[in-house]
């Protein structure tokens, strides 16, 4: 076996077990916090927005340490370890503290679901981006694992939550431990350990990207856009629940719709590079950021399980458009020793500043208009930055009529960037 079937091959199934554990613990997290410890819209969008702060403060220390330590698996034991604790927590330390004060249990596991779940995720993908881009695999085709392993979680949660949640929590910390445990037998060749490229990075390198242009143009959209359809997407599990005679059907036919979602999620996950290439990266996310838009209004206008089921689908077939884009707009950008510090400040960090002040916000929102108008409301706006993302994001080589090849590599595209630049 080649070292790159090697490497594809375990950071395919290590994925797949990582996003396993993350479906187990926060899918149905709203509807865990709603129904069963019974909160309210505004202490739930509390709740969010303490997890999104915590991960937000992360994120940043994830990038720079990501692009400094190259290669090296130090941040894949942080989150297995995390991982491995994560049923625990939730069950013996997070809800107990939720119910005795809201406050103190939203701070606590904010801290600990941002870092493990949240901004966790993040430095995942952005690793196995970097590995895919030295042995030449695409990111794409290890993340659909990681669709599949959330699908085949979610196909299961449903059921599991009307038997008892913390069935789904202990089944999280189990998959950590596979983590933990794969971790352990997994090698990098000592010559693929390091990059000189990330060991030359210094810190004023980093600190550079708040003086580029580039950079906050790429911000607006993460911060706009798809920081709306995010909040959007925190509370839905309980809306979607609340279109089905009683919550136990709702909870239920939610997970088997979630996995069936991801199923296609991770079909297009394949192909959507074949997509990306042709349109460029900048279209591709004006595109993902459309179906947000489409989604988020139709929700709005739902009315009962098929709509609201059709609405959820939709998912599958943005998110794999985002995330080709979004690695390949990094790309094509910016440097490449800072992909990392730019997708986790870019990206990540966006998320999770827009998220902290929109969470308690949308929260609000719900409990004093409904769903329903507060989803029409969000998609309204969502589309008034969609037009202005239009201008200010930069068009890539395929928009301006670079030569493309499939098998175009990130450095390679990166290097046509540049030397447009």
């Amino acid at each position: 076996m080649t070292p790159k079937q090697s490497h594809y091959r375990f950071l395919s199934t290590f994925v797949y077990v990582y996003f396993f554990a993350q479906a187990m613990s926060v899918s149905l997290l709203a509807l865990w916090l709603r129904s069963t410890l019974e909160l309210s819209g505004t202490e739930t969008g509390i709740v969010f927005a303490a997890n999104s702060l915590a991960a937000m403060c992360s994120q940043p220390v994830y990038g720079y340490l990501s692009d400094k330590l190259g290669m090296r698996r130090h941040i894949l034991w942080v989150v297995g370890v995390l991982c491995m604790t994560s049923g625990l927590f939730l069950v013996y330390v997070y809800g107990p503290l939720l119910k005795a004060n809201v406050l103190a249990g939203a701070a606590v596991g904010g801290i600990y679901l941002g870092i493990t779940f949240l901004a966790g995720s993040y430095a995942i993908e952005s690793y196995v981006d970097r590995i895919g881009r030295a042995y030449g695999f695409e990111y794409s085709r290890v993340r659909l694992w990681g669709s599949l392993g959330f699908a085949s979680a979610a196909f299961m949660t449903g059921r599991l939550y009307n038997l008892d949640p913390h069935y789904n929590f202990m089944l999280a910390s189990v998959a950590g431990l596979v983590l933990v445990a794969m971790l352990a037998f997994w090698r990098l060749p000592a010559h693929g350990a390091t990059d000189t490229r990330e060991q030359a990075l210094r810190f004023s390198d980093a600190l550079a990207l708040l003086r580029d242009k580039a950079f906050w143009r790429f911000m607006v959209f993460v911060l706009t856009v798809t920081n709306i359809y995010l909040v959007y997407d925190q509370q839905f599990p309980s809306y979607f629940a609340s279109q089905f005679p009683d919550k136990a059907t709702g909870a239920a036919m939610f997970g088997y719709l979630n996995s069936l979602q991801i199923f296609f999620e991770a079909g297009g996950l394949f192909l959507s590079p074949l997509l990306v290439r042709r349109i460029g990266a900048k279209n591709g996310l004006l595109l993902a950021g459309t179906i947000m838009v489409l989604r988020i209004f139709g929700s709005g206008m739902a009315d009962g399980p098929v709509s609201i089921s059709a609405m959820k689908m939709l998912h599958s077939i943005e998110l794999p458009i985002l995330v080709v884009s979004v690695f390949r707009y990094i790309a094509c950008h910016f440097d490449n020793r800072l992909a990392s510090t730019v997708y986790m400040v870019g990206v990540s960090f966006g998320h999770s500043l827009g998220l902290a002040l929109l969470s308690p916000i949308v929260g609000k929102s719900y409990d004093l208009i409904g769903f329903p108008s507060s989803y029409l409301l969000l998609s309204a706006i969502g589309a008034g930055f969609l037009v202005l993302s239009a201008f200010s994001l930069s068009p890539t080589p395929a928009e301006t009529g670079s030569p493309s090849h499939p098998d175009d590599s990130p450095e390679q595209m990166g290097d046509v960037a540049k030397a447009s630049r």
